[in-house]
């Protein structure tokens, strides 16, 4: 299969949730808005572009470690691979652009963060009934946070890695 792999820096839009899914999957969703500018020459000043709108997933380990780690506001970058994803509305089709992400961090052109390495406790625990609820919380029946419709099995990529 050739994925279309594609980096993004922008702005987390919404705090990262966690989900588990009906095979106990972990996965974590934030959007994420990317906004790009350009020097206008004719009036001699910076002009913001189109802002595109992402919905950013991450699965099992790093869906925890991305969730205590992402908060709305926050300037981040993201790597993973590029899918859309087309649902109908009330008030016709949809199309999602969605990033099943291998990489997630802070951009640090923008500010300062200190890392903190994840080791195998209960920041990032395997059973999700005995782990702790990150700030981020955590949802019974895993949902789409633009569309609310229910995320299922067929939605986790199966190639996606730890």
């Amino acid at each position: 299969m050739n994925d279309l792999t594609m980096t993004v820096s922008g702005w987390a839009a919404t705090d990262a949730t966690v989900h588990v899914g009906p095979t106990g999957t972990k996965m974590t969703v934030f959007r994420l808005a990317s906004t790009s500018r350009y020097f206008d020459r004719t009036a001699s000043e910076w002009v913001d572009g189109k802002t595109e709108w992402f919905t950013v997933r991450t699965f099992r380990s790093a869906a925890l470690t991305v969730a205590d780690s992402v908060r709305k506001g926050q300037p981040v970058t993201v790597t993973g691979r590029f899918r859309t994803s087309e649902w109908q509305a009330d008030a016709g089709t949809r199309t999602d652009l969605v990033i099943d992400a291998t990489s997630v961090g802070h951009d640090l052109t923008r500010g300062i963060a200190t890392f903190r390495r994840a080791v195998a406790d209960d920041a990032v625990g395997d059973d999700p009934a005995t782990a702790a609820p990150s700030e981020a919380g955590h949802e019974e029946e895993p949902r789409d946070p633009e569309t609310g419709r229910s995320w299922t099995a067929a939605d986790e990529p199966a190639s996606a890695s730890a």
